[in-house]
C-alpha cells in the first residue's frame, strides 16, 4: 500500500484528459452498471475497498497546488 505522494505518469494522466465524452456516453449506453456510483463495490469489493484506502492515504502532484 502507498503512503504519500504518487508517482505523476504524464502518459496516464494525458489518457485520463484526452479519453472523449462521447466515448463515455456510448459505454453508458451499452454498459448498465457503467458510471453508477458504487457499481466498483458489487462487481470487485476486493478492489474497490483497496482503492477506497489508496485514495485517502496518497494524494497527487498536483493537489500540492490546490
Amino acid at each position: 500500500m502507498k503512503f504519500g505522494m504518487r508517482t505523476p505518469s504524464l502518459k496516464r494522466s494525458l489518457k485520463a484528459r484526452t479519453t472523449s465524452k462521447w466515448k463515455r456516453q456510448v459505454k453508458k449506453a451499452i454498459i448498465p452498471g457503467y458510471g453508477k456510483k458504487g457499481a466498483g463495490w458489487v462487481k470487485n469489493p476486493r478492489k474497490a475497498a483497496y482503492n477506497k484506502v489508496y485514495r485517502k492515504t496518497s494524494f497527487s502532484f498536483w493537489d500540492l497546488f490546490k
